[in-house]
């Protein structure tokens, strides 16, 4: 009893937060189909009647949440360290791959119907919203930068490094190591900007 009064209480960016992670949880365990306020509610400890005030329906909850918990990739000022911005930003989008988020998003894609309901929404308001494909902020940072020809910086190439970590984690079932995102960048990105390996 106590406990449910106190997360009765919570205002804020607290109770957003918890929101946020219960439509996540509820998202992976029931589908998108099956999403509702009721089911978000329950999982957060808030009456729906909380989330109407904020949200119009469940994938307006979702949507939000995947947008907020969405990591944004930042270049080092300078221009400085492209290999080393590479490598981060692939590192950020394994531990964003790990993260409820991420699950939450693997749970949406491989599920025809919730794709089908979701995917137009998610590059649109999610992923465009934060940068694209992940090394796609860096490498469109470095191209303005001039420190490579920007009509290099492809639709391919900007796949390139999400491509093969999605690959690694699919093949194996584990985290592809600081190694192995560095081997990404070394013999695939790096290349395919014209640049070779460790470059600065």
């Amino acid at each position: 009893m106590g406990d449910h009064g106190a997360r009765s209480r919570r205002r804020g960016d607290e109770l957003i937060k918890a929101i946020h992670d219960a439509v996540l949880e509820e998202v992976v365990e029931v589908g998108v189909g099956r999403l509702t306020m009721d089911g978000i509610g329950r999982r957060a400890a808030t009456p729906r009647t909380t989330l109407y005030r904020r949200w119009s329906d469940p994938i307006e909850v979702l949507l939000d949440a995947l947008y907020h918990q969405h990591p944004v990739e930042e270049p080092t000022p300078g221009a400085g360290d492209l290999r080393g911005d590479l490598v981060k930003a692939l590192r950020l989008m394994v531990d964003w791959a790990l993260s409820p988020a991420g699950r939450a998003v693997a749970a949406i894609l491989t599920d025809p119907k919730s794709a089908a309901l979701m995917s137009e929404a998610l590059f649109e308001r999610v992923f465009a919203n934060r940068g694209g494909t992940f090394t796609r902020t860096v490498l469109q940072h470095y191209a303005d930068q001039g420190r490579f020809p920007a009509e290099l910086l492809t639709p391919v190439v900007a796949d390139i490094g999400e491509a093969l970590v999605t690959k690694r984690l699919i093949d194996t079932g584990a985290p592809p190591t600081d190694e192995d995102l560095a081997a990404i960048v070394d013999q695939a990105i790096l290349p395919a900007i014209g640049l070779g390996s460790r470059h600065p």
